[in-house]
């Protein structure tokens, strides 16, 4: 059974895994929160592909906007400069809002 479909505009956060095997998605968007902008389709998994097995059933690919400053500090924070990469399901979870707890000076 699929997973529902991620709408444009839904808050993720690209999961942590570290695989040992083949990877599509970028080591330095682990971790991080965005925002997807829009479903580019359904594809046969590019991981399993690359190991000459059928990557199915097909999994969902996102187009994912991150803040530059989120992926690589504040350092570019002058400008909202954003950045975007297509990010298959299997990576990626709703973004947990942050409680406000544990903030406090």
């Amino acid at each position: 059974m699929s997973r529902p479909a991620l709408a444009a505009g839904v808050a993720v956060k690209v999961g942590t895994a570290e695989p040992s095997t083949h990877c599509r998605t970028p080591h330095y968007l682990r971790g991080k929160h965005g925002v997807v902008v829009r479903t580019l389709g359904r594809y046969p998994n590019p991981e399993a592909l690359a190991y000459h097995k059928p990557g199915l059933p097909p999994i969902t690919l996102y187009q994912v906007e991150f803040d530059a400053a989120e992926v690589w500090g504040e350092r570019l924070r002058e400008a909202p400069y954003r950045i975007t990469a297509d990010i298959f399901e299997h990576w990626l979870e709703p973004a947990v809002p942050d409680s406000g707890q544990g903030n406090a000076a």
